[in-house]
């Protein structure tokens, strides 16, 4: 749920610098907003890999190359 809200988030920032080039200090909040998904990312994948899987799927966050590579450490 916190994976997919910050998703949501991130998605709007980063339309929001399209139109907004030098919002620095927004820029900044995006990036802890960043981190902190990859942060409960990584802690998914160490607790359960298949949901953490089905979760990068239904979100749209990899290419279909990057969900391979990711199976292929996971496994």
């Amino acid at each position: 749920m916190q994976v997919a809200l910050l998703t949501t988030r991130i998605n709007g920032l980063t339309d929001h610098f399209k139109s907004n080039i030098k919002d620095h200090h927004s820029r900044r909040g995006l990036l802890h907003m960043v981190s902190q998904r990859r942060k409960l990312l990584d802690y998914l994948k160490r607790r359960n890999s298949d949901r953490y899987r089905t979760l990068i799927d239904r979100l749209g966050l990899r290419s279909d190359s990057d969900c391979d590579r990711v199976r292929l450490t996971c496994a």
